[in-house]
């Protein structure tokens, strides 16, 4: 399991730091695939969630690079929404253009606003109509607005965009919030098919930290939570019953929820693969929709359902219990560092039974190994007979050969459960812990919290009883702490004060763990040497009493 479990990170990390290089002639496949793709015209018949079957007709009309001509700069803004922690603009053609974050904590690696909203690609709010000849003519009018700027400062602020067509009048009444959440209503002077759509994810960090979703995700009303991973888009899939839907990155995301339970949601995929997510409007549309961070209180005070935008994956029945309390720690403690580290107090406390377990078996392992191994050297040529005998072994000492790995695969998922959680918390963002780490979602720039974990390793292998018996296994297992050290280099703070202080508890264990036997073993001895001497005792008196004996009978015969 090690041994797989280091091949499966060495490839991964080999892989993501030397990506294969592209044949050269992948790139002018790929666009001409996504010149096909972007230009055809389908009438597709596909399921919905509930069962029923219903014909989604599109006409793509234009591709994505003829949308971003009209570009989102400030030439083309017709609404400004300023707010201090937030710059919203609207462009000509009534979408979502930008979203730029002002607070410092959500600053980018290289100090700079995060901005939500991707320069290419599918922007929120964009309408794309069916039929062609309308949707050509909307590509070119643009939008106007009531006003141009807006300041929320506390009270919500509502602003109304017209497009005037030849045919028809478009109407989109948006209320803005002060959290980060707007309220539309989406108007047609007649009913024409179109389709609204959520944009793309927020890039905000080109380069993403192992075992992180990114891409689209759909939550119904079921309690179903379906992703679409970007690079992992086929086909187009339809959803009925939605309660919301998501494109998200680490710590971002771009939500619309409120939908009607018949409202048909479509999740298609774009030239790289990558999901793209748009429903099917009507003549009157009314919905909401947020873009910003996946705080989970903000989340929660627009609507609890939201909190599911926050992905933990496999292991969220624990990730979400255990947020909830490190954040019940933080409101405690007041600092996200020594909440993380009294979280990590209170696991260990919890599976400390398992562990304790674990590491007295290991001792007794240790303990035999000696006689283990000149059991198998003595019965080499027969395994059979070996395996017996060890077993033999095992049984005489009470000593179980599983009993080390069991307590830790138990541990396994609570491990992988505050891993994401420390890796999906929005909240350590900018959140400092002691002088030099002042931002535990980054790595340390000095790399002192990783060579301090990579020592504390190292040194709890010192105290670690180990049987091993394979002397390439044995050193694999001295070079763990530094492949450990390498990999948590790059890794948010806060994932690497979790581990370090992890091992200086595991450490404090096996040290208490091992003094209790030596303690035990000393006594062992000493009730050894205790016996001998009454036994030795015992022997000097029956000597001295046949001594005796033989006197008196020599007297006697006299």
């Amino acid at each position: 399991m090690l041994a797989v479990a280091l091949s499966v990170i060495f490839f991964v990390a080999y892989t993501a730091i030397f990506p294969p290089a592209e044949p050269e002639n992948l790139e002018a496949n790929k666009k001409t695939e996504q010149s096909i793709a972007l230009k055809q015209d389908s009438s597709t018949q596909v399921k919905t969630s509930s069962g029923t079957s219903s014909t989604v007709e599109q006409t793509t009309g234009h591709s994505i690079s003829e949308v971003e001509k009209y570009g989102a700069s400030d030439t083309n803004t017709i609404l400004t929404v300023t707010n201090k922690d937030f710059i919203l603009k609207i462009d000509t053609l009534g979408r979502i253009s930008s979203k730029e974050l002002l607070q410092a904590k959500f600053n980018t690696k290289e100090d700079g606003h995060a901005q939500l909203i991707p320069s290419t690609g599918m922007k929120p709010l964009y309408i794309r109509f069916v039929d062609e000849i309308l949707n050509n003519e909307a590509m070119r009018v643009a939008y106007t607005s009531s006003v141009s700027d807006i300041a929320l400062d506390g009270e919500a602020q509502k602003i109304t965009l017209t497009q005037k067509l030849s045919t028809i009048t478009v109407i989109k009444e948006i209320t803005f919030y002060t959290d980060g959440h707007y309220d539309a209503k989406v108007s047609l002077s007649q009913d024409k098919r179109y389709f609204m759509y959520l944009g793309q994810r927020p890039k905000v960090n080109e380069t993403e930290q192992m075992m992180v979703a990114v891409g689209v995700l759909v939550y119904t009303d079921d309690e179903l939570l379906t992703i679409i991973e970007d690079g992992d888009a086929e086909g187009r899939k339809t959803f009925t019953g939605v309660e919301l839907i998501a494109s998200f990155d680490q710590y971002n995301a771009s939500v619309m929820y409120g939908f009607e339970k018949d409202t048909n949601i479509i999740i298609e995929r774009d030239r790289d693969d990558n999901p793209v997510a748009y429903f099917d409007g009507r003549q009157n549309t009314t919905f909401s929709g947020y873009v910003g961070p996946k705080e989970y209180k903000v989340l929660k005070n627009i609507k609890p359902v939201l909190t599911n935008v926050i992905e933990y994956g496999w292991f969220t029945f624990a990730s979400q219990p255990l947020f909830a309390l490190l954040s019940w720690l933080h409101g405690i403690f007041g600092n996200w560092g020594w909440s993380i580290i009294a979280l990590t107090l209170l696991i260990r406390a919890v599976l400390y039974p398992l562990t304790y377990k674990g590491m007295v078996s290991m001792q007794k392992i240790k303990e035999i190994s000696p006689k283990i191994k000149e059991l198998q050297a003595k019965h080499k040529s027969d395994p059979q007979r070996m395996n017996a005998a060890v077993m033999d072994m095992y049984k005489k000492h009470n000593a179980n050969p599983l009993g080390g790995c069991l307590p830790m695969l138990l541990q396994i998922p609570v491990f992988f459960a505050i891993y994401r959680v420390l890796l999906n918390a929005v909240e350590l963002q900018g959140a400092p812990w002691m002088l030099w780490i002042t931002d535990l979602s980054r790595m340390d720039d000095y790399y002192i919290l990783p060579l301090l974990m990579g020592a504390s390793m190292f040194f709890q292998q010192r105290l670690t009883p180990n049987n091993f018996t394979d002397p390439m296994q044995e050193k694999v297992f001295k070079y763990l702490p530094v492949i450990f050290t390498f990999f948590f280099l790059t890794f948010p703070s806060g994932l690497v004060l979790y581990w370090f202080v992890n091992n200086l508890f595991s450490i404090a264990q096996q040290f208490v763990v091992n003094q209790q036997f030596k303690n035990a073993k000393e006594a062992e001895i000493a009730v050894s040497d205790h016996a001998h001497k009454i036994e030795h005792k015992e022997m000097e008196k029956e000597k001295l009493e046949s001594k005796k004996s033989k006197k008196s009978t020599g007297k006697e015969d006299d």
